[in-house]
């Protein structure tokens, strides 16, 4: 249907039109005097009346006098620093909750915020040292997540450590100011989300790690740290992290604003935190992997059961539970929001049936005893009311959406439909701690439709679609006077139908990049979208995106976390020979077919690789006999291969055989750039 409207829309420009295309050069002529005709610039907008009037639309929805999740949010405050704001080691503000210290500035939200959304930035900005029931304590508010240690008979035992070495240590420093020195006795990972593990190098030194080689109990004995996680952690930290790491790190500009300044018109929450803070990432590989739901452990005194939840929040990821406190440690399974199914930042579809079985289960175990849950991001939740309404109201969100998607599937509509189509009944959208702050049900329903359908929509039309810049092309030649279309769409964005404004001028953008009229109109358009979004990461990709409309590409000022290549350095040998296939140039080596021994001195592995036309095979435990080459090496020598580190690899790799075999891969390693951060087009061709 809404490619008939286009096609209908397009038609009545044609007949009302007169075509002033220059096809030679492709871009579209532009009255030089239409911008000041329709009154663009490139400056930030305020709210317009359509934005401000949904936005006070939301008081009417939703019951701005419940303030349980608010008093929860600062509910056992211990202690908190008057300012906070963290810096690295060259004074680089990494973390800082005084940039959202307007918040204080005003008694109700400003037009251009949804004031859903400050609600709940108004909770995430409550920081400090908390006290969730005697022996368990969380730091919240000094990263996205929650640094969280339980007290043991003589030392702590830490869940999840952030993101960043820096603000790990700032934690702690504030755990011991308040609650003594105490040495860490083991490290528990609920799974594998760099927000989860990334600090680990603040909580523990390199060196201080058990041998995993070791049972549990001997770990323990030893006097070093275990570092416990769900089954199949590391895999799944490696491959999200590297394999389309660099993907993932620019689509992460714009879910998590990091282009964007916090203010009314910038940045607030992102409905687990305040967002991502920009340390030193480190990484420790794991030393124990739980592996069965209702595997019990005691370590230091405390006694823990886990609940594996894989397909949940993550591939791996587990509950635990506290008998002693009748405490529930939720992991990121409920986390005072609507979570994603699918995340803007790309990532494995998650299974919306599975995750609300699971939280089902977790009722069944421990539903009756629990009297407080806490989670790795916003608040905890006390009473065994409420925790049960708590675990109740999320399954039953995640449940609905993945039901009513498939209802909807079955009755034969898309996924651009569904995706319209879909509400929660009226008592589950009432609930503040399932509201959409950081997922969508609009977003969410998609990510059903794609773990069942995938991409394609039955209608052989979108098989083998046209690029967007050859379709838009194709578009701004039969709209015929694109100034027109544009004049049109200024008229509806003063209707309020950004939605639609934002999507036919970026048809002209992606047909014209150069057409300065459709960025500032697509950008205004994009922009009060952004307001209008309960979703933090909603909010900043509607706003990033106008910046980027406005003043082009700003990728390279995106301020990142600083990777010390840890994760790189713990792949398997395996995971490295998938990495090559990533980074090679196929098209470089297409002609060539020749086999590689390797063997990697330090852990007796052996591999044969066939470079099959540019395919990397990868074959374990078994070597060639006609090899072309055959190279012995460490593990982590590996590195300088893909890296195409000449003088390591000379120094580190001992080479047999055709050596201009061994240059040749590593040269033409180079279709991704390992160390530096993606800063490809998004919202412009």
């Amino acid at each position: 249907m809404k490619r008939i409207l286009s096609i209908l829309l397009a038609t009545m420009l044609v007949i009302s039109s007169t075509a002033c295309t220059n096809k030679e050069s492709g871009s579209s002529v532009v009255d030089s005097e239409s911008a000041n005709d329709l009154g663009l610039t490139r400056e930030s907008k305020p709210a317009s009346e359509y934005t401000a009037q949904s936005n006070a639309e939301m008081y009417s929805r939703l019951d701005f006098d419940d303030k349980q999740e608010a008093e929860f949010a600062e509910r056992g405050l211990i202690d908190a620093p008057e300012t906070l704001e963290l810096t690295d080691e060259d004074g680089k503000v990494i973390w800082s909750q005084a940039a959202y210290n307007f918040l204080d500035d005003y008694e109700e939200a400003p037009d251009t915020v949804n004031p859903s959304l400050w609600e709940n930035t108004k909770n995430n900005h409550a920081y400090g040292l908390f006290e969730v029931c005697d022996g368990i304590y969380q730091v919240r508010g000094y990263d996205m997540a929650n640094l969280t240690v339980i007290e043991g008979d003589t030392g702590w035992i830490i869940f999840d450590p952030l993101m960043s070495i820096e603000c790990s240590q700032a934690a702690m420093q504030l755990i011991e100011k308040n609650l003594g020195n105490r040495p860490v006795k083991a490290v528990i990972i609920s799974h594998p989300h760099v927000d989860h593990f990334g600090g680990v190098l603040g909580v523990m030194s390199e060196g201080e790690q058990a041998d995993s080689e070791k049972s549990l109990t001997e770990q323990l004995d030893s006097g070093k740290i275990p570092i416990i996680v769900p089954e199949d952690f590391a895999e799944h930290a490696i491959a999200e992290n590297v394999y389309a790491g660099k993907a993932m790190g620019r689509r992460a500009n714009y879910q998590y604003g990091v282009l964007l300044e916090p203010g009314v018109t910038g940045t607030l929450a992102q409905g687990i935190g305040m967002g991502q803070s920009t340390g030193t990432v480190s990484y420790l590989a794991p030393t124990y992997e739980v592996k069965e739901t209702g595997e019990v452990v005691t370590i230091d005194g405390v006694e823990m059961e886990f609940q594996m939840t894989p397909g949940t929040e993550a591939p791996a990821e587990m509950n635990t539970w506290f008998p002693q406190f009748k405490a529930l440690w939720v992991a990121e399974n409920c986390t005072a929001t609507l979570h994603n199914l699918y995340t803007l930042r790309g990532a494995q579809v998650r299974d919306g049936a599975a995750w609300a079985n699971y939280l089902t289960e977790t009722i069944t175990r421990y539903g009756d005893e629990a009297e407080v849950t806490f989670q790795s991001h916003n608040w905890p939740h006390w009473g065994n009311d409420m925790i049960n309404d708590y675990l109740v109201n999320t399954a039953a969100v995640y449940k609905f959406i993945n039901d009513q998607t498939l209802t909807y599937i079955n009755q034969g509509y898309t996924s651009d439909e569904i995706s319209n189509m879909i509400e929660l009944p009226e008592a589950l959208e009432k609930v503040w701690y399932t509201r959409q702050y950081y997922g969508t049900v609009a977003h969410n329903s998609k990510a059903v439709y794609q773990k069942y359908m995938g991409w394609y929509d039955a209608n052989p039309v979108s098989l083998n679609p046209l690029t967007p810049t050859d379709s838009a092309k194709k578009w701004v030649e039969y709209l015929g006077d694109v100034n027109e279309v544009l004049r049109m769409a200024k008229a509806d964005y003063e209707a309020g139908e950004y939605q639609w404004v934002a999507e036919v001028t970026n048809t002209i953008v992606f047909a014209d990049p150069e057409n300065e009229d459709a960025r500032l109109l697509c950008a205004d358009a994009l922009e009060q979208l952004g307001y209008q979004a309960e979703s933090g990461p909603w909010r900043n990709a509607y706003l990033t995106a106008a910046l980027e409309l406005r003043n082009g590409n700003s990728a390279a000022a995106a301020k990142v976390a600083k990777n010390t290549g840890a994760m790189v350095r713990e792949m398997t040998a395996s995971m490295m020979f998938d990495y090559m296939g990533i980074l090679l140039d196929k098209q470089a080596l297409a002609d060539y077919d020749f086999v590689m021994n390797v063997t990697l001195s330090d852990t007796g592995q052996e591999y044969m690789l066939r470079i099959k036309n540019g395919v990397v095979l990868v074959y374990d435990d078994i070597l060639s006999e006609n090899a072309d080459v055959s190279i012995t090496c460490p593990k982590n020598a590996l590195f300088y291969l893909v890296t195409n580190d000449q003088e390591n690899m000379e120094k580190t790799i001992k080479t047999e055989g055709d050596e201009k075999l061994v240059t040749l891969l590593a040269e033409n390693m180079n279709q991704v750039a390992v160390s530096a951060p993606a800063a490809f087009n998004i919202v412009e061709p």
